[in-house]
């Protein structure tokens, strides 16, 4: 006779007989199964809360399809793919990147079940998984109350040629804060390759600011065209801040963050590393390059799944050949 799997229904059958003190061999008996096949079961299939058999029906079905794609790759492609994916790729961008370069025909399914198979026995590469977090949207009167910025100058004066990304060279800035205010930084996006800069601010002041952006922008002044900034009283030196790189400024309106989607947004995949419950007074150097390495070097759908410094440097990596069988 032929093994066969246990069943969704035998897995409640195996809860019903644990809740009433049933024994393995009773179970196994009622089941037409070997002790063994219910032992095993108990040991491989059980969560932090015990066993439950939907939770258990889902172990054993994605430990199953890891096993069948198992067959498909080799360990060096096994491998390969735990890397890309501790470096924070996601399952599309794996799987897109791949298709691009004509490494490995993959799809992002088949690498989700890999990660929760993975998670089964034990692993951790579900940590690496970005959870979308639903935006808090922020209400006010209608009036700003962040006090005035002198020479400011409104998003509508700025050129068309900035929303349409069609040419390099047009930032958004921002800053981040770290828990309770203690710390915080500044954020620059490029918009059309999404190319990212940081700065540790050593206090929230305008000239600290303007010293960040002239250090960590200065050195590719002629990449900066312009700077779109929300209204906080730390880029009140706007206009110094663009005498400093040779760029125009301007201000997206009041308690409207969809101006400058592209810093908002890039500031979510930030707070992966520097959560809102870290305190950014310990924010390191090393840190900082490892964040803007790690996304400046992710393949991003919004750039055909090429990375911010392939499209910013018009220059091609091979990224995902070791995926080659």
């Amino acid at each position: 006779m032929s093994y066969t799997h246990l069943t969704r229904e035998e897995r409640y059958q195996i809860r019903a007989m644990l809740d009433a003190n049933c024994t393995i061999r009773r179970i196994a008996s009622v089941l037409g199964r070997s002790p063994g096949t219910v032992s095993r079961e108990l040991a491989r299939n059980r969560g932090l809360r015990g066993y439950r058999p939907g939770q258990a029906d889902r172990f054993a079905s994605e430990r199953a399809a890891a096993s069948r794609c198992r067959h498909r790759i080799t360990k060096r492609q096994w491998t390969e793919l735990s890397r890309l994916i501790r470096l924070d790729w996601s399952p599309e961008q794996i799987s897109a990147r791949a298709a691009l370069e004509g490494t490995l025909d993959i799809s992002p399914e088949w690498i989700y079940q890999f990660i929760y198979a993975d998670k089964a026995v034990g692993g951790d590469l579900w940590r690496h998984l970005r959870c979308q977090r639903k935006r808090r949207k922020r209400y006010g009167s209608g009036r700003d109350r962040r006090g005035r910025i002198p020479d400011r100058v409104g998003i509508e004066a700025r050129p068309a040629e900035v929303d349409t990304r069609e040419t390099m060279g047009h930032w958004e800035g921002d800053t981040i804060i770290g828990k309770g205010h203690r710390g915080a930084a500044m954020t620059a996006v490029e918009r059309k390759s999404r190319l990212l800069r940081i700065g540790k601010l050593p206090s929230k002041s305008a000239n600290a600011m303007r010293q960040v952006f002239r250090r960590r922008l200065g050195p590719m002044a002629e990449a900066v065209r312009s700077i779109t900034f929300d209204n906080g009283k730390e880029f009140s030196q706007h206009r110094l801040i663009g005498e400093d790189l040779n760029s125009l400024t301007y201000f997206a309106d009041p308690y409207a963050s969809w101006q400058r989607g592209t810093n908002e947004n890039t500031n979510g995949l930030i707070r992966q590393y520097l959560p809102k419950s870290r305190n950014l007074e310990t924010l390191t150097g090393g840190e900082i390059r490892m964040i803007e390495h790690r996304i400046n070097n992710r393949p991003r759908k919004c750039n055909g799944y090429l990375t911010p410094n392939e499209v910013a440097y018009n220059k091609r990596e091979k990224l995902t050949v070791a995926l080659r069988s």
